[in-house]
């Protein structure tokens, strides 16, 4: 089933800067009504939706001081935006960090901000609040997440956790029950703040010279392609898959091998 966007409410996790802004920037461009930037920083804020009421005119975004890894905060996020736009019909579970020297936080934000964001959006606020026959939850992942990164496992192992939630949360089970499609994207090396400082937050050297070695593998790409990409998955992507998008290069869907062809 095709997902259309105009006139459409989006929350969209870290959207204050990097794919999660362009995320709310391409989506209003598509035509949506509204989008919450949920994110941590209110100094920023002020900024961005100056921005956005030029390009857009006003009551166009809302943001909502959100800690993902707080449910209280999301939950607060998801009434706010209802309270502004009366529906939400899109999660773009977006917030993220790379920080494996404060590895608590990473799993704490990476991990459970997405359960948080799952649980509220799919259980409870989606399926109530949409205005069509489906909702939609897109996880933002990391070809981190599908592939072995010994310069930051934490951080990968966090990508990964996102990756497999979205293939079980997107089962057909979950979704004849709730009609919410939940899928996920799994971006490349983003031109964002998060990769600005990815040498300095590994555990240490012997980490560093790996990604040294390695990082003409990972080109870049702006984050403008990565959401472009993601807002036609949104339309048109299956539930329960995942897709990666890199190089500034098309998304290709990512499919992990069944068990049973493993045995010999």
């Amino acid at each position: 089933m095709d997902f259309e966007l105009n006139g459409k409410v989006v929350l969209v996790t870290g959207g204050l800067s990097g794919i999660g802004l362009q995320f709310a920037k391409e989506l209003l461009r598509a035509g949506v009504k509204g989008v919450t930037l949920a994110d941590v920083n209110p100094n920023q804020a002020q900024t961005v939706l100056s921005d956005i009421e030029e390009e857009f005119g006003s009551n166009r975004a809302l943001f909502v001081k959100t800690d993902v890894s707080d449910i209280e905060q999301f939950e607060n996020a998801f009434k706010k935006t209802i309270a502004t736009f009366k529906h939400v019909d899109v999660l773009i579970n977006n917030a993220g960090v790379s920080n494996d020297k404060m590895w608590q936080k990473e799993v704490a934000i990476n991990v459970n901000g997405v359960i948080n964001g799952i649980i509220l959006g799919l259980e409870k606020y989606l399926p109530k609040y949409r205005q069509g026959p489906q909702a939609v939850i897109l996880n933002v992942s990391s070809v981190a997440g599908i592939l072995a990164v010994p310069s930051n496992p934490i951080y990968s192992g966090t990508k990964a956790a996102i990756a497999h939630m979205t293939r079980c949360w997107g089962d057909p089970h979950h979704y004849t029950r709730t009609k919410v499609k939940v899928f996920a994207v799994c971006p490349g090396m983003t031109a964002t703040p998060l990769i600005a400082t990815l040498k300095e937050t590994t555990l240490g050297e012997a980490y560093c010279s790996w990604f040294d070695s390695n990082l003409d593998a990972f080109p870049s790409q702006e984050p403008e392609h990565v959401a472009r990409e993601g807002i036609k998955l949104i339309q048109s992507c299956p539930n329960g898959t995942i897709w990666v998008v890199e190089n500034g290069q098309s998304a290709y869907q990512y499919v992990f091998p069944e068990r049973e062809t493993m045995q010999k």
